[in-house]
């Protein structure tokens, strides 16, 4: 992808709408990459960008991709469907991995998600005995040289297991002084699940970082982990450092242990990040008919306190053998497969892989407010709740006040 140049310093942004004030034209200043109030005085006058009159909103960000093994259907066979068919042909498959390989197919993804506006983006990263560091490492030069367009937080996770998989916690100790963000887990994929949970704990307390757990894929309401999540997040200390991503089981519950587990989930600070389009793919599938949902309840959850985010998970595997990295998309799906369409439904949809998403994965700076950093994009939409609902297409991003892409609207021939 070539990048977009401009002028650094200083840059005024004028004829544009802001989602507190759609209806009003407004400018917005720009100054080393930061939002300011005023512009300081330069021997150059700043550049002028005049906006169209379109809508201005923060850069998206993804709370939870896995770039390692994105878009390598052609090396699986899918026939079941199910996650456990996914664990094993996506193992199979990673036994072939390069360094090379790794990168190219990330960096497919990362131009991709950087015309879909996103400009900032959390990516789980395999690590065992088999894989290596290979993955982290091509991950790592794809944080540096991507740099100018989205910023990559790296997430080790032992996806094959970790007490049951010796050698496993040395690798993910190894990336955690090398560089790596913070500290996944897989717990249903260990003999003892709970215990994988308590050590993961004990390394994120050692190496002061925060947790995002794959937990509770599957709509057997049985056998729930939280619970165990919610202890050890009171016992550490860890409040809002924990996230919990799919957690498909608490949309088996009944209302009323839903709003326990729930109210127990915001008290201790533990997030939840809904990932539509793989857990629809995935769950359900042993269904003859009238076939659940199996997506968490965000809804319900956000009315208890609980923060909340949606995001991609996988595109072209066998864990989602489709996606093209939108994380509107991702949002109006989960409108419409959670019955959301009021405006302030929807703007809340578009919040949670936006501003709730920057909250939960304590992000400085963000928005567009003097002293925020210029990540941004810019939509042809009349409101933050038509991004979602029309499926709006960023027109153009910018990363530290540099554009990073530029798409040209359809233009119709006939007439």
């Amino acid at each position: 992808m070539t990048r977009t140049e401009h002028q650094a310093g200083q840059l005024r942004l004028v004829n544009l709408r802001l989602a507190t004030q759609p209806d009003t034209l407004t400018e917005l200043l720009i100054e080393d990459g930061r939002f300011v109030a005023h512009l300081s005085e330069r021997a150059t006058a700043p550049e002028v960008r005049d906006l169209g009159g379109h809508l201005v909103l923060p850069g998206l960000i993804e709370t939870h991709i896995h770039l390692d093994k994105a878009c390598i259907m052609n090396r699986c066979e899918l026939s079941e469907g199910t996650l456990t068919e996914a664990i094993a042909q996506t193992s199979a498959a990673k036994a072939r991995f390069t360094e090379e390989d790794v990168y190219q197919r990330g960096a497919r993804i990362l131009d991709q998600a950087i015309t879909q506006g996103t400009t900032h983006m959390r990516t789980h990263v395999e690590l065992d005995p088999g894989i290596g560091l290979i993955g982290f490492n091509a991950i790592r030069r794809l944080q540096q040289d991507y740099a100018w367009a989205i910023s990559l937080e790296i997430c080790v996770f032992p996806q094959e297991g970790l007490l049951n998989n010796p050698g496993t916690e040395e690798l993910l100790c190894e990336a955690l002084e090398n560089g790596a963000d913070l500290l996944g887990g897989c717990p249903y994929m260990d003999d003892d699940p709970h215990g994988q949970i308590r050590r993961l704990f004990e390394l994120a307390v050692r190496y002061d970082c925060d947790l995002d757990l794959h937990l509770d894929f599957d709509l057997n309401p049985l056998g729930m982990t939280v619970p165990e999540v919610v202890r050890c997040t009171l016992e550490h200390g860890w409040q809002h450092r924990v996230t919990i991503g799919h957690v498909t089981k608490l949309s088996a519950l009944p209302p009323e242990q839903l709003q326990e587990t729930a109210l127990a989930m915001a008290e201790a600070g533990v997030q939840v990040t809904a990932l539509p389009a793989t857990d629809l793919f995935l769950t359900g599938r042993d269904a003859t008919h009238n076939v659940p949902r199996g997506v968490a309840p965000l809804p319900k959850l956000h009315a208890c306190g609980v923060r909340c985010s949606l995001s991609t998970n996988n595109v072209g595997n066998p864990f989602t053998p489709f996606g093209d990295v939108s994380l509107i998309r991702q949002a109006n799906l989960f409108a419409n497969v959670s019955h959301l369409g009021t405006p302030e439904e929807l703007a809340r949809c578009l919040a949670w892989v936006s501003e709730e998403s920057a909250r939960m994965i304590r992000l400085p700076d963000y928005g567009l407010a003097p002293g925020c950093k210029a990540d941004f994009m810019v939509l042809d939409a009349a409101t933050p709740a038509t991004v979602i609902a029309e499926l709006s297409q960023p027109l153009m991003a910018f990363k530290a006040g540099r554009q990073s892409f530029e798409r040209t609207p359809a233009r119709l021939m006939g007439g």
